[in-house]
């Protein structure tokens, strides 16, 4: 589960004990398989788009063709996506002076919004040129904003970067003689616009190697070529037909965070390479669909089709889940409902409370859950606590922005969360057990109704942080890999919705602070509080708008 959108539920417990029946032993030893397996060192924590995470969709194909489910995905069981992982420095990037050939990131590295470009000049240091190379030294900049906590370095090196184009330089070259530690690295994330001119940062120990003379000619050979990072994730998908006119979709997101690479991590210690296991985040979630597979795949109610699906790349922004539906291997408007089940391992015995989300999003889930007597529900040692909303930190988000009715099981937050702690042996399976056999009952219900849900537009859950005072009511794209925020929904009642912002808008600036990724309009949002008013800049198609609201 993504942590952008934290929500503090409840701790879980220890697993309690019964006599069970022979098919609730079957079920309870088969999820402690799964979540074992899953979470194992070999999996390297599933990061999408390492071999660990091809690994574990390979159990997971593997065990749905096992079950004799079909395959529902574009390669057999499989449904491959690219992720845009920002961008990477090229192997020809060279940067050469006086015949002495730099070292990548050791000596030196462009800044992302670097041009790729050739030159070959003869510059000095403290010679600025017109259509030569010139060198900036950042000290300047750092020891006159030292005292600023809103001081924005990197919009400052790329506006002064942009200024020096304009005045004549042919590339820049920034160096830092100061004490101040400029924390200068090569940031794949940044989506900051690209100048027209290569800008490349070296490093204090090349400076006095290399430019110790500020009056002599250097002779300077630089390429800088930077291409685009990406990674293929994979969703897996498998299918009982049925022949029925209506498909169940059951989802759960597999991938975790690998070793942190992501910086996604909440481990106190985060310079430790450690693997994340992610055995409730979400190897739990992902055990319980292969065993409703198992199960649906032999009921003897065939008044639905189903599609199991266990989604990659949601802990990077619901990559798979999005992907899916923008491609989906069904056709969409045969879906009656989809349910998730995003961390569901870790059941508190003492409260036994399992959050139900999309609770709001078709009249039917109220009906179900109030129904009494022999007709109820499936509810040994749960309890349950709703929220309405049809969106959240999960896959079924990209659902419910199909108009398509959802539920989101989730059995609480630990103090293992998005850490290396998060391991197999700490899971409440008995809990995850009756949760299985709850949600089953659920579509059993379902199932005798015989009817399509009606969906209903909810509130939507903000995109801010407990730290926040303001929101602006969106909710990002997190696949988007372009310059700036782009909406993927607007929530009603806030700001966005006021001036008008719309699905598909992308956000440029709020006042002076560009936006040009989540991580840059987060801060920039943590700059504002209630009553300020406030400049928005976005595009809408090629046409560049702006409002004014109040927080």
């Amino acid at each position: 589960m993504r942590y952008y959108f934290i929500i503090l539920f409840f701790i879980s417990g220890v697993a309690s004990g019964q006599k069970l029946k022979k098919e609730d032993k079957q079920l309870l030893s088969n999820l402690q398989q799964h979540v074992k397996i899953l979470s194992g060192d070999i999996m390297e924590g599933r990061r999408t788009g390492t071999p660990g995470e091809k690994l574990a969709a390979e159990y997971i194909g593997s065990t749905f063709k096992k079950l004799g489910l079909s395959p529902k995905g574009t390669d057999g069981y499989y449904q491959p996506f690219l992720v845009k992982d920002g961008k990477q420095v090229n192997r020809s990037t060279h940067l050469i002076i006086d015949g002495h050939t730099l070292a990548i990131n050791k000596d030196f590295f462009p800044l992302p919004f670097s041009s790729n470009n050739s030159i070959e000049a003869m510059p000095s240091v403290a010679l600025n040129e017109a259509n030569e190379p010139w060198f900036y030294d950042l000290n300047e900049i750092l020891e006159t904003n030292k005292s600023n906590p809103h001081f924005d370095f990197n919009s400052a090196i790329w506006n002064k970067s942009r200024e020096m184009h304009k005045n004549g330089a042919t590339a820049v070259f920034l160096y830092n003689s100061s004490s101040i530690d400029d924390k200068l690295v090569f940031n794949p994330k940044d989506k900051s616009e690209s100048l027209p001119i290569p800008v490349v940062y070296i490093t204090k120990g090349s400076v006095k190697k290399y430019l110790h003379d500020d009056l002599a000619s250097l002779d300077v050979k630089l390429k800088v070529d930077l291409g685009l990072a990406t990674r293929t994730g994979r969703n897996v998908l498998a299918y009982i037909d049925n022949g029925a006119a209506r498909t169940v979709v059951m989802g759960a997101h597999f991938d975790h965070l690998g070793y942190g690479e992501d910086g996604n991590s909440l481990s106190a210690d985060r310079t430790r390479k450690e693997i994340y296991n992610g055995a409730d985040d979400n190897a739990s979630g992902t055990a319980a669909l292969l065993e409703m597979a198992r199960i649906l795949k032999n009921s003897k109610n065939k008044t639905s089709n189903y599609l199991f699906i266990a989604f990659s790349g949601e802990e990077l922004g619901l990559f798979g889940s999005k992907f899916f539906v923008d491609s989906p291997t069904i056709n969409l408007s045969s879906v009656n409902y989809m349910i998730n089940l995003d961390m569901v391992g870790r059941l508190n015995d003492s409260t036994k409370t399992v959050t139900v989300g999309g609770y709001g999003t078709t009249p039917t889930w109220g009906q179900l859950y109030s129904m009494s007597g022999k007709n109820r529900l499936y509810d040994v040692n749960l309890k349950f606590r709703f929220d309405s909303s049809g969106t959240g930190p999960s896959d079924h988000t990209s659902f419910y922005r199909k108009d398509i009715p959802v539920l989101f099981y989730f059995t609480g937050l630990h103090s293992d969360y998005h850490k290396p702690t998060d391991d197999y042996d700490k899971i409440n399976y008995n809990g995850q057990m009756h949760l299985v056999k709850h949600i089953l009952s659920v579509v059993e219900n379902v199932e005798k109704q015989g009817s399509r849900l009606a969906f209903n537009k909810t509130r939507e859950v903000q995109m801010a942080s407990p730290s926040f005072s303001v929101t602006l009511g969106i909710m990002p794209d997190y696949t988007f890999s372009g310059e700036g925020v782009r909406l993927d929904g607007v929530s009603d009642n806030r700001p966005a919705q006021g001036i008008g912002m719309k699905a598909g808008d992308v956000v440029l600036s709020l006042n002076d602070h560009k936006t040009s990724s989540i991580e840059t309009y987060m801060k920039a949002l943590s700059q504002f509080k209630k009553g300020d008013k406030v400049k928005v800049v976005y595009k809408r198609g090629n046409e560049t708008l702006s409002s004014m609201v109040e927080f």
